[in-house]
């Protein structure tokens, strides 16, 4: 299947809401060049955050790349490599935490990207044909949806249980790096950053897949829907959601009129 065949899929099925979002972290200047010859991309007019740049990505289906001077958050900043911890970066924590101390403890517990990091593309996972292979794929979805697409990566990986990693104040730009750099799963609820700004209004949940694993979650989803008739784990057969009521509850049951 191609991307473009994969978000049409999911986003039937799952009944998505918005675009996936396709990331790549660019580290060859080479791969940078040929990305900006063949792709028809935006880039930011003012700096601002990681989570900002997607919702281009999941709500308008734009290509947006940038690199440093277009990212004006701290807290990517530092998830992605760009810059080291500061006093900065741990008053910005200390609000969270019971003191400084603990605040500079808990960043220093992030993963972050390795150096060398030259830009960042995100884009709708069905615009990506030719244009790269996705280092993480990153979900804006309800909690049904999450739980889909957790239970399908489960079985596609042979993994279980999944050990989700939520972090302070960096949901978006941090739970993606989490993902990349340890080629696992990630689900975590929006950080303030994400939420208090409008860019979670809805109280979407984050899930992030590896690139290397995404066409297993695709295919396990091709497979229950050839075998039960639809993307539904909790009403097999049903169209996902399916209805919204427990799937043996004897009382919510209609028929057709003859």
């Amino acid at each position: 299947m191609t991307y473009k065949e994969m978000q049409e899929l999911l986003m039937k099925e799952m009944r998505l809401y918005h675009y996936p979002v396709a990331i790549k972290y660019f580290y060859d200047q080479v791969e940078v060049d040929n990305f900006k010859e063949k792709a028809d991309f935006y880039v930011p007019v003012k700096a601002m955050t990681f989570c900002q740049w997607e919702i281009a990505a999941r709500m308008k289906g734009q290509i947006v790349y940038s690199e440093k001077e277009g990212l004006g958050c701290g807290n990517a900043h530092y998830s992605f490599g760009w810059k080291g911890l500061d006093a900065a970066e741990i008053k910005g924590h200390a609000k969270y935490t019971r003191n400084p101390e603990q605040a500079e403890k808990f960043i220093k517990t992030k993963t972050q990207l390795p150096d060398g990091l030259i830009g960042i593309a995100v884009a709708p996972l069905g615009s990506i044909d030719g244009l790269f292979e996705p280092d993480t794929v990153h979900f804006y979805v309800d909690n049904m949806q999450a739980y889909h697409l957790a239970v399908d990566y489960m079985a596609a990986t042979d993994t279980h249980p999944l050990r989700p990693n939520v972090t302070m104040n960096s949901s978006a730009c941090g739970g993606s790096v989490y993902t990349y750099v340890e080629k696992e799963f990630n689900m975590c609820p929006a950080c303030s950053g994400s939420y208090n700004a409008g860019k979670t209004e809805r109280g979407e949940i984050n899930v992030m897949i590896p690139g290397e694993k995404f066409k297993a979650v695709v295919e396990r989803l091709v497979e229950r829907i050839e075998e039960k008739g639809s993307g539904a784990i909790t009403r097999p057969g049903d169209g996902f959601p399916g209805a919204d009521v427990c799937k043996n509850c004897p009382l919510i049951v209609f028929k057709k009129e003859k």
